[in-house]
């Protein structure tokens, strides 16, 4: 073959693999939002918090910081952390360190798999430092623990807030709208219930619907959406899941008391005497929880009603919590309790979702978003629910969610964008993001 073939058939080798397809390579199209400067705004799942904690780790894998990684690909820019140092443990709103699935030894002494603790406490060096200065301003604006009612209160005490102002004496608010935000997702509200929910509505108190900035939920969210909006930034505005889809308040049945027959006969024979009068049966029984509608302050539960993951089960499993000593108050949630909470959650929503229309922005339906997580689905061919540990959506804390969960969050903020403001932000492959890490 002569040198003039050769180069004659290495030009159209060239020509076909320069002229090859490509398949499967979405294009991303803007549509008509500027998201170069996107601003995340909420409480613990925007910040990332994650096993009882926040961490370096835990605040990567943040619903917000994967989906400003999806926001790239038309226009964001650096979408900026105020990071825990990467070889810190972290720390929980309790001064707690975060959970890992390791080996533990109950009363009884069996040894199985659950939530252990990393340390005795978590790194308090975490909030002894402001990080505005060295690694601000910030762009995501998730605080555990916040209400909406907090946002415009000058000096916030809240330690998460305080490592990260701008000053002793700012407001989240005047952090926020001072970066001019040109795009927003917002997820607010959940604390304004959940707080009054942890405590078992022991105490604690939900945020009224009605009172002006600061103290009403629905004058709170529509002055932080006003700012927001004042330079005609666009945004998306999520709602809020109810919490019977939370793993927290699923993972202990009502009725997980189970007796033999003679322990039935007996415990039944000791109520006998009291009032109201308990009857209990081989298998599977109601707990005793403390009721103060009751005259002596005790029921049996029955079914709907919730055990919080937090009671001491080694008090349950050896020390005769909810069968001869009451449950007490605070660990449980009763079926009243669990209405005013819900109806709550409703009215939040509406206002959000009214909100979200007034003010032409993206809404996303978290609430079934969640409840879809807890009857379960299939995605990519793995199995996701809201079981405790085994289903892959929820971190160890019960509340938050997964690396998984949070990219799954991520592609539900996506679609709605997508959908409101003709964009194509392509959707994270949340397969790629683990669940609950065994050992």
């Amino acid at each position: 073959m002569t040198f003039y073939k050769i180069a004659i058939l290495a030009i159209s080798s060239t020509l076909i693999v320069s002229c090859k397809p490509k398949f499967n390579v979405p294009e991303s199209e803007q549509g008509n939002i500027n998201v170069s400067n996107y601003v995340a705004i909420g409480s613990s799942m925007t910040a990332g918090y994650a096993d009882g904690a926040l961490s370096y780790d835990a605040q990567k894998n943040s619903y917000a910081n994967l989906l400003s990684e999806q926001l790239k690909y038309i226009g964001a820019n650096e979408f900026k952390i105020p990071f825990i140092s990467i070889n810190s443990i972290g720390i929980g709103n309790t001064n707690n360190a975060p959970s890992v699935l390791g080996n533990r030894t109950d009363c009884q002494g069996v040894v199985s798999l659950g939530p252990v603790k990393l340390a005795t406490q978590g790194d308090l060096s975490v909030f002894s430092t402001n990080v505005y200065n060295s690694q601000g301003p910030f762009n995501n604006f998730g605080v555990p623990d916040i209400k909406v009612t907090d946002f415009s209160m000058n000096g916030y005490s809240n330690p998460f807030y305080q490592r990260m102002a701008s000053s002793s004496t700012s407001s989240v608010l005047s952090d926020i709208t001072a970066q001019n935000p040109t795009f927003f997702t917002m997820m607010l509200g959940l604390n304004d219930v959940l707080n009054y929910a942890l405590k078992g509505a022991a105490s604690e108190s939900i945020t009224p619907i009605n009172g002006p900035v600061g103290i009403g939920f629905e004058t709170s969210v529509n002055d932080i959406i006003n700012k927001l909006t004042a330079n005609g930034a666009k945004g998306a505005i999520a709602n809020i899941p109810s919490i019977k889809t939370m793993a927290y308040f699923n993972t202990i049945a009502w009725n997980a008391l189970k007796l033999d027959a003679t322990n039935a006969e007996a415990l039944t024979q000791f109520y006998s005497t009291l009032s109201p009068t308990v009857n209990f049966q081989e298998g599977n029984n109601g707990f005793i929880i403390a009721d103060a509608t009751q005259p002596f302050g005790y029921r049996q539960a029955v079914e709907g009603e919730f055990i919080l993951l937090n009671i001491p089960l080694d008090s349950v499993k050896c020390n005769k919590m909810g069968s001869l000593v009451i449950i007490p108050d605070q660990y449980v949630l009763t079926l009243a309790e669990i209405n005013t909470i819900e109806n709550t959650i409703n009215n939040y929503n509406t206002i959000l979702q009214n909100i979200a229309s007034a003010k032409g922005l993206a809404f996303v339906d978290i609430n079934a978003f969640f409840s879809k997580m807890k009857t379960g689905f299939t995605y990519n061919g793995v199995t996701i629910n809201a079981n405790y540990v085994s289903g892959g959506a929820y971190s160890l804390d019960g509340l938050n969610l997964t690396p998984r969960g949070n990219a799954l969050l991520a592609n539900e903020f996506i679609k709605a964008i997508n959908q409101m403001y003709q964009s194509s932000i392509p959707e994270l492959v949340a397969t790629k993001y683990p669940g609950v890490i065994f050992p």
